[in-house]
């Protein structure tokens, strides 16, 4: 049966509205300059063309986000190729004198960071929340000088072109701060949150060696003080490629750096520059590596992934501005840590002049569950977003935003992380905005962006992302590696992008890059999510592919099981995997469910009948549990998502590789040498 409901839209933009989106103002100007075929008059056509022709559709999305480059071409085009080795899909990567490997505007050199501070007046570029409500904010023109200032004791410690500069840092305005001034002298900026612990932060700053930690003495996270500095000084002393550590007074007015070798509080460095006022940029070849991210590293160390600056300011433009319709009159709001790729996304909104909105601590405190909806009445957030299980948890918790806030000026609400299941789409129809755009959107840390988002000029429809991305040739693959439509498959890419990695940390040769995208399906990237093309020409997400079950030899998606079990008032949450069992490996198999239920609510026969016969009749018999199985906590990467293939290995009786990847890694002992699964 289908997954997503074909009866009618949600919604639907009026064409008076339409009109008005950065899209349509694109497809109509490429349309009155002869650009566009004919038949291409809405976004799945411009979709479709801007595959077809990547080069032109680039071209394009680089002359509409006036982007400033040097180069030996126009100053409005200043490149001789859009894009070298288009036919090769493959990792970009030198071999002797040559590139194999697709590389883009080769010849130009612009500033990432130049793009983001364009805007100097006194527009309120951030505004900074935590769990104590409004903390502070900082006008374009504030955050300019205090680049400056940081790019100033950035060079006066030695940070030069390709050094990497680190933050372990809550999501305050002071992480943006330095993001910005690496990037504005060609550093490379990488960042985690302070949550990770010690191991974790190791795991992966170690493994880049950075010149430059910025790091706070604390932080808040729901109505608990937790003290950063013991981690930092254990950090630190392991760390020798280090020249300066400024910490952050957040939690304390004095925080005591004893112990922590090359420390200094970060306000009293700035302070050392106060003759300083103005910023500059050092334009750097298109490709200058920007940010280093990292995979979740539960299967081992931590992948790093480096991107380039300008691939990354490229589709976050064309994200931000075509695909969410982001004006500098919205106020850009994202749930984020410094740990998830989402940092970056928020981050960029900067570039379209737009007030962006920070938040550090729990999405729903015990003192105040609806905190986020105060703030975005206060803020006049126009852009919300959050997580898939956060609209699931307020359905849960029966918070309802639209009794708590007035949301008038709300006409966006973005959800990723996870696939967000048919009736969260009802809730945020009837609990917060009757005419808010909702948009799924999917994509990776991989990518440093999305592979499908939103669509402004088209209708909403329940369970599904509403358009694949411009310029991304993303397709479903059956099990023939063929194009397919209507049933589920392999989530690839099959031409280049702008934000594919330039490279990932120590793999010299590319060998670790191609094994994690290119070998199993040759010629394609391959991304592991377990995806379906729908009627609509939308796409509806159905898991990790790597974590999907096959019972019988029927190949399921977890977040079809999700979708159904979550609707249960008596289930928190829950988590499904496949066990092998029998004597001999692979001899059979069985979907096992672990639920975490209500305070006081015991797993029975009667409850187990419900979740079964929901499954059964909203699926597939294939689909319903074998085992059925209580437990009090879920493991999750320490960006919020469940880990089913830690679970996996678990109860099999395998270890798990790197458990400093978790955020409750105690909750794995909830699953290990369980009865039920003898």
């Amino acid at each position: 049966m289908p997954h997503a409901d074909t009866t009618g839209p949600l919604f639907a933009p009026t064409a008076q509205e339409t009109e008005a989106t950065r899209l349509w103002q694109l497809l109509r100007s490429l349309r009155a300059r002869g650009i566009l075929p004919d038949g291409v008059t809405d976004a799945h056509a411009l979709q479709r063309w801007s595959v077809q022709e990547l080069e032109v559709f680039w071209a394009e999305v680089w002359r509409a986000a006036d982007i400033m480059a040097d180069g030996p071409g126009e100053p409005t085009a200043p490149w001789r190729t859009v894009l070298e080795n288009g036919q090769a899909m493959r990792p970009p990567h030198r071999h002797g004198d040559r590139w194999e490997g697709p590389r883009w505007f080769t010849g130009t050199r612009l500033n990432f960071a130049e793009h983001l501070l364009r805007t100097r007046d006194d527009t309120v570029a951030l505004i900074a929340w935590n769990e104590g409500g409004e903390q502070s904010r900082m006008t374009y023109a504030e955050l300019a000088v205090r680049v400056a200032r940081c790019r100033a004791a950035l060079e006066a410690a030695g940070v030069g072109e390709g050094d990497r500069v680190a933050g372990w840092m809550p999501n305050l305005p002071e992480t943006v701060i330095v993001m910005l001034a690496a990037a504005s002298l060609g550093a490379t900026w990488s960042s985690c949150s302070p949550d990770f612990g010690t191991k974790g932060v190791l795991d992966r700053f170690g493994q880049i060696a950075p010149t430059v930690l910025v790091a706070a003495d604390g932080y808040w996270y729901a109505g608990k003080h937790v003290d950063c500095l013991p981690r930092l000084r254990e950090i630190v002393a392991s760390l020798p490629a280090l020249r300066a550590v400024w910490v952050v007074p957040y939690t304390s007015a004095e925080p005591s750096l004893d112990g922590i070798v090359h420390a200094e509080r970060f306000d009293h460095v700035l302070a050392r520059y106060a003759q300083v006022h103005t910023p500059t940029f050092t334009r750097l070849p298109f490709d200058h590596p920007l940010y280093i991210l990292y995979s979740s590293g539960t299967t081992g160390l931590p992948k790093c992934m480096v991107h380039g600056a300008g691939g990354t300011l490229l589709q976050h433009w064309k994200e931000l501005a075509l695909h969410t319709d982001v004006h500098a009159s919205d106020v850009l709001f994202y749930f984020t840590t410094c740990g998830w790729m989402m940092w970056n996304w928020l981050v960029s909104g900067l570039a379209l002049g737009s007030t962006v909105v920070l938040y550090d601590g729990s999405p729903m405190p015990p003192a105040e569950p609806s905190l986020l909806w105060r703030m975005a009445q206060q803020t006049g957030i126009t852009v919300f977003g959050t997580s898939a299980k956060y609209l699931a948890m307020l359905e849960k918790e029966g918070i309802v935003p639209t009794e708590i806030a007035d949301l008038s000026a709300l006409h966006t609400i973005l959800s990723t992380g996870s696939p967000l299941a048919a009736h969260s789409y009802d809730f945020v129809y009837r609990a917060i905005a009757p005419r808010v755009r909702l948009c799924s959107i999917s994509g990776g840390t991989d990518i440093v962006s999305c592979f499908a988002l939103g669509d402004p000029t088209g209708p909403v429809y329940r369970g599904e992302l509403q358009l694949r991305g411009l310029g991304m040739a993303v397709e479903v693959y059956g099990e023939d590696s063929a194009p397919c439509r209507g049933e589920p498959g392999e989530l690839v890419c099959t031409r280049p992008f702008p934000s594919m990695p330039v490279a990932f940390w120590n793999d010299p040769t590319g060998a670790l890059y191609r094994a994690a995208y290119f070998e199993q399906i040759p010629g394609v990237w391959r991304h592991g999510d377990w995806a379906e093309i729908t009627p609509h020409d939308g796409l509806i997400i159905h898991g990790r592919s790597d974590a999907t079950l096959n019972p019988g030899g029927v190949r399921i998606g977890t977040a079809e099981i999700y979708r159904q079990v979550e609707q249960i008032p008596e289930i928190v949450e829950s988590l499904v995997v496949e066990q092998t069992v029998g004597e001999a490996a692979g001899t059979d198999s069985r979907i096992v469910l672990f639920v975490r239920l209500r305070a006081g609510i015991p797993l029975g026969e009667a409850l187990e009948r419900v979740i079964r016969t929901r499954i059964r009749e909203h699926t597939s018999p294939h689909h319903v549990p074998r085992v059925i199985v209580a437990v009090p906590d879920i493991p999750r990467t320490i960006s919020g998502k469940i880990t089913e293939l830690a679970v996996r290995e678990v109860i099999h009786g395998r270890p798990v590789r790197n458990v400093d990847a978790l955020a409750n890694p105690q909750a794995l002992e909830h699953f290990r040498n369980r009865p039920e699964l003898q």
